[in-house]
């Protein structure tokens, strides 16, 4: 049986590619395991046959979310070794406020803001999917159930789990991207004057900060949260504040700092909610801003 990739099985993959990389980045928060993940899935389409497939995009979405799961399987057996346990803010998908990119439309057609991909971090494996599938892309529970190997009621009840976790840690942003932009420029408005009263106005009191800066602050993420608490640390980076370049992180409000001498210093995520700014992410880690392009915004 032949089962070379003929030229409309490949125009077949790469019509659905941008769903499943949007799949695969929402599972795995990595942009580069998510083209690995892609490449692993083309490999195993080009191997298969599936002249019988009836839905060839569902057929894909299950290739594509068995290879995120192994994945996500086996960070998580990483971390049970003290040794490799690793913990860092998922990858930003960056663009400049006003530029339109059609394939990041896909990749955050729904709200995959920054905080809601920390939260997925926080899943087990079989959770992340099953939430993943059925809530961000309406994928019946009886098809996912046999790719985690679970019951249709187990899968309901994980992604109920999951769901509780997210709407919990994660409240979707405000939709209204100038009021986003309000907030965000209050903050270092507020931080550039160490204006306390300024930035407490525009925070919200159960606030939470994620740093993740790399070796300079170990091998963790660095979680502070309260108005007050946060508050203190932004007046620290008044000197920044000028630095700070508009952009959208994951579809919201944010910010890439560019030192005067050119180099990236951080990017910084916000989460606003009814005004108020509920989360900040910020990435500092000196090795993965070298690696990312941030040219649109120098």
């Amino acid at each position: 049986m032949d089962i070379t990739p003929s030229p409309s099985r490949t125009a077949l993959f790469e019509g659905h590619r941008p769903h499943l990389r949007a799949v695969a980045y929402r599972m795995l928060g990595s942009v580069t395991e998510a083209e690995d993940a892609l490449q692993e899935a083309w490999l195993r389409y080009d191997r298969s046959d599936t002249s019988e497939v009836a839905n060839p995009g569902g057929w894909l979405t299950t290739v594509v979310s068995r290879v995120c799961l192994n994945l996500l399987r086996d960070r998580a057996a990483r971390r049970e070794d003290p040794l490799e346990e690793t913990s860092s803010l998922p990858d930003p998908l960056l663009r400049r406020e006003g530029v339109v990119d059609p394939e990041q439309e896909v990749l955050l057609a729904d709200s995959v803001g920054l905080a809601l991909m920390v939260v997925l971090e926080s899943l087990s494996p079989a959770e992340r999917v099953a939430f993943v599938l059925h809530d961000l892309f309406a994928v019946p529970f009886e098809e996912i159930a046999p790719l985690i190997e679970k019951t249709s009621a187990a899968t309901r009840q994980l992604a109920s789990r999951a769901r509780r976790k997210v709407q919990g840690q994660a409240p979707a942003p405000d939709r209204d991207l100038g009021r986003q932009r309000t907030a965000v420029d209050a903050f270092f408005a507020a931080a550039r004057t160490g204006d306390l009263d300024g930035l407490l106005a525009v925070l919200h009191p159960d606030v939470v900060l994620r740093s993740d800066g790399g070796a300079v602050l170990a091998r963790h993420t660095v979680v502070l949260t309260g108005a007050a608490t946060v508050a203190g640390q932004a007046a620290l980076w008044g000197t920044l504040s000028p630095f700070a370049r508009p952009a959208l992180v994951n579809g919201t409000a944010g910010a890439v700092v560019i030192g005067a001498n050119g180099r990236a210093l951080s990017i910084m995520a916000f989460t606003v909610v009814e005004g108020a700014i509920t989360s900040i992410e910020v990435i500092a880690d000196q090795e993965r801003l070298a690696a990312m392009d941030l040219s649109q915004f120098r």
